[in-house]
């Protein structure tokens, strides 16, 4: 089964069109790339998928289950990482992930989670302290622990390493290839190029609302003669 189906998506603001009858699939257990620069529509498509925005017209069906329809199913099977998600700044670390653990599970299976949650933020000590004591970077790789905790079917990470440091970037992309061996299903944007290649399978260029390119990343290389993935978009949207 396919995990994301997105056709002829359109989206309207108004007049404004911000995506122009885009199309792509992810595959179960893939980690996909949804790139593009500021303002190409890639963030308007992953709260579309997250049942955040209505659909104007096309489809869009996760595991199934259409978005507009059955938003409510939808996410029962999703976790989403805004780019500038935040975190209740009273709490400590380990209560926010309690907090969000009550909404899954009761009992010894939210403790179970909460306890995944504090190993994939991998915060230390720090975990005991308040949620506004903490750096950008601090913040996120609680925020990543927040969204992979639950065991999602689908994952949807909008620039998963915003603000960490080389050595935490390296541990939130070990995880997210970690929670993909476990079943999870990735849906990720991201401006760093070398990250994408690191991690994606297969990606989309979107431009402008409507997805220039799509492919595995050897082969969108090997088509527009690029040794890495920027050079590929600068020649894609050209």
């Amino acid at each position: 089964m396919l995990a994301v189906e997105v056709e002829d998506l359109v989206k309207d603001y108004g007049s404004f069109r911000a995506l122009k009858e885009i199309s792509f699939n992810v595959d179960e257990r893939e980690i996909f790339g949804l790139i593009g620069p500021n303002a190409a529509g890639k963030t308007t498509a992953l709260r579309i998928i997250s049942t955040i925005l209505q659909v104007t017209s096309g489809s869009v069906k996760v595991f199934g289950r259409d978005v507009n329809k059955e938003p409510e199913q939808v996410r029962k099977m999703i976790s989403y990482l805004p780019e500038e998600a935040g975190a209740y700044k009273n709490l400590t670390g380990g209560r926010y992930l309690e907090f969000i653990a009550a909404f899954f599970k009761d009992g010894d299976d939210a403790e179970e989670m909460v306890e995944r949650g504090i190993e994939i933020a991998d915060l230390g000590r720090r975990i005991g302290d308040k949620v506004d004591t903490y750096s950008k970077g601090m913040m996120r790789s609680l925020l990543v622990g927040r969204a992979l905790m639950i065991k999602p079917k689908l994952a949807i990470l909008d620039e998963p390493t915003s603000g960490l440091d080389v050595v935490n970037a390296q541990e939130v992309r070990r995880i997210i290839k970690k929670s993909v061996k476990e079943g999870t299903t990735i849906l990720l944007s991201s401006h760093n190029m070398l990250e994408v290649e690191f991690l994606c399978g297969r990606i989309a260029l979107i431009n402008d609302g409507e997805i220039v390119e799509e492919g595995t990343p050897p082969e969108l290389k090997k088509k527009y003669q690029a040794s890495n993935l920027e050079e590929v978009f600068t020649e894609a949207v050209k």
